[in-house]
């Protein structure tokens, strides 16, 4: 099968609503080529960093790379992709240069090309993510393993709204606790929420690749058992009450379903947020302190930030 790639270059704080919209689009995998990664000091409390190539990264902004089978509706999608991000600007997010251009890859060049953005690292006192095609022994015998095959779907478990949610679940799942996970993707967090010893997770999508990908994930770590993945728009239809609700999704998404979260949470439940640019910290501060939420604490990697909220 031929695929063609459309290379979008952008800013950061566009990066997960484009890819999202990629996503939609049905894009067969997604590569982030941002240029802070070649200077920004890294910590190496949790593991070794592998070296980059400069040649790989943009001089200024971002470049995300998708993927797209070459067929009859390609012309119709590139489009449809491009009104999606220049409506982006309608919720006052700059989308930069936003150069688009297209280009033709085989098969097999793409299904190994984004493997080498994606390597084992430990992004917390406990868990380390490893790839399905990499060999990784345990350093400790409390550590975590979070075996991922991203597929399809966003979340390889290295970005840093996702690190600051696992970190997050990690100071706030009990054992017996019941976790919602809202626009679960490759199912990492509650893959983490169980593994912590969650006693029933609910892992939401809407994205029916999402949904299969986070079903392969969840079998794949060997916690079928606790977590529940299902094809649902937020917190719609949702009736059990939950200890913990997470969502690691776009700012003006988490403003949809605050008050949902208030209700369905037990009193003293908790409400990890992320996937907010530092531009939109205040407005979700503020959407989650109108719905009744109390801000236990604020985590900050980067240019983004979560909340940890309580229902008193």
């Amino acid at each position: 099968m031929k695929w063609s790639e459309i290379s979008i270059h952008t800013t950061h704080e566009a990066v997960e609503a484009i890819s999202n919209i990629l996503h939609e689009a049905g894009a067969g995998g997604v590569v982030i080529e941002d240029p802070f990664e070649l200077t920004k000091e890294r910590e190496t409390t949790y593991g070794e960093i592998y070296q980059l190539n400069p040649d790989d990264y943009p001089e200024e902004g971002v470049i995300i790379k998708a993927y797209l089978p070459v067929n009859s509706f390609l012309g119709e999608t590139v489009e449809e992709i491009k009104q999606a991000i220049n409506n982006l600007m309608l919720y006052n997010i700059d989308i930069g240069r936003n150069k688009i251009t297209i280009s033709e890859v085989n098969e097999e060049e793409w299904a190994t090309a984004w493997k080498k953005y994606y390597n084992p690292v430990k992004i917390s006192e406990r868990f380390t993510i490893v790839p399905t095609w990499e060999t990784y022994e345990p350093v400790s015998s409390d550590e975590l393993i979070i075996e991922l095959d991203p597929g399809m779907a966003f979340g390889t478990g290295t970005h840093p709204t996702t690190v600051m949610c696992i970190q997050a679940l990690e100071k706030t799942v009990k054992k017996g606790d019941t976790v919602v996970d809202v626009g679960t993707g490759s199912g990492i967090l509650s893959i983490a929420a169980a593994m912590l010893g969650a006693e029933r997770v609910h892992a939401l999508d809407l994205d029916p690749v999402a949904v299969e990908s986070a079903k392969l994930n969840v079998k794949l770590n060997k916690v079928h058992d606790v977590v529940t993945v299902s094809q649902n728009n937020l917190l719609d239809r949702m009736d059990e009450q939950a200890d913990v609700i997470v969502a690691n999704i776009l700012a003006e998404i988490i403003l949809r379903f605050v008050d949902d979260a208030y209700r369905l949470l037990r009193a003293g439940g908790m409400f990890i947020t992320s996937g907010i640019i530092q531009t939109k910290k205040q407005e979700v501060k503020e959407g989650l302190l109108r719905a009744g939420f109390t801000i236990e604490e604020t985590l900050t990697m980067e240019d983004w930030v979560a909340f940890i909220a309580k229902k008193q």
